[in-house]
């Protein structure tokens, strides 16, 4: 989903709007409940309070909600896509996200898509982690390694989450969804979020 981008009145924080560096941002999330918390507009706060500090000016933004990064590939991303052929229109010089798993959780393919995006001449900044560079050997090692990380950490909350609804079904509590088929809810005085 594109969003409005931010305009600067007057260009007032702008000394010189042809040398601006012109950033597009990213906001993701995975699931629809965090969208509905406010992560999204947390990440949009952070990127333009960053871009203002920097003095850089958004031309565009997008915001992907409610679909897991560590299951869909890049390629299958309408807004990644969209960010993509930006870059090689030359639209945009940064490209901005809150953190770097905002970009995706695959190990074996954000970190190319890091790259494909340096290789094109757009920088990749992270509000929380900085810039992104793949100059030398060990700045590739670091892109991978952050990337593997953040996967690793989508399979361990995955494990969390299946673990503690296992958990709730065992105790007969109810976790959300339909109602099974021979079962019907009964007020045991316990309640959680669902």
């Amino acid at each position: 989903m594109k969003l409005q981008p931010l305009t600067i009145p007057n260009n007032q924080s702008i000394a010189n709007p042809a040398d601006t560096p012109r950033v597009c941002c990213l906001y993701r999330v995975s699931t629809k409940r965090q969208s509905e918390e406010a992560d999204i507009p947390m990440q949009r706060i952070e990127c333009h309070e960053f871009c203002k500090a920097q003095k850089w000016q958004i031309v565009a933004e997008f915001s992907e909600n409610g679909v897991s990064r560590f299951k869909v590939s890049a390629n299958k991303r309408d807004d990644i896509l969209e960010i993509k052929q930006m870059a090689q229109d030359k639209a945009f010089d940064k490209l901005l996200v809150f953190k770097f798993d905002r970009l995706g959780r695959i190990e074996s393919e954000t970190p190319f898509v890091v790259e494909w995006f340096i290789n094109h001449g757009i920088e990749v900044w992270s509000k929380v982690e900085g810039q992104q560079r793949i100059e030398t050997h060990a700045d590739k090692l670091v892109n991978y390694i952050r990337f593997w990380q953040a996967a690793s950490e989508s399979i361990n909350t995955s494990v969390r989450v299946k673990t503690r609804c296992k958990q709730l079904a065992a105790s007969r509590q109810f976790t959300g969804g339909t109602q099974p088929i021979g079962y019907k809810l009964v007020d045991t005085g316990l309640v959680n979020s669902k």
